[in-house]
């Protein structure tokens, strides 16, 4: 059986960072509490990177960078959908200007 991925509390990573901050070696942390050694340093740099934000989420820290991608996402699908309207208005405005000539050369004949 695999193992379950640990969580950690928001009140937790601050306190490792608070150790980190004070002088206290990586690998000394990583021991400590039990925790991989590039785990201290990811933390410090999300918080320094963003401090009101970072660890806002239940152990999933990418909860903005999903959502700004599924708004691109949809703003792509959004544009190519208004470029094929306007392509269709285009086609269907000379289809309708072919008819008019079309109607014309009939009544006139």
């Amino acid at each position: 059986m695999g193992k379950t991925r640990r969580r950690y509390t928001r009140e937790f990573k601050l306190s490792v960072i608070r150790e980190l901050e004070s002088g206290i070696a990586i690998s000394e942390l990583a021991r400590k509490h039990n925790i991989h050694p590039a785990l201290p340093s990811r933390w410090k740099k999300e918080y320094y990177e963003d401090p009101d934000n970072s660890f806002s989420g239940n152990g999933n820290t990418y909860k903005l960078e999903a959502r700004n991608a599924e708004l691109e996402r949809l703003v792509g699908q959004l544009y190519a959908e208004n470029d094929f309207l306007k392509k269709a208005i285009t086609n269907l405005e000379k289809f309708k200007e072919e008819e008019k000539r079309l109607a014309k050369r009939r009544s006139n004949s």
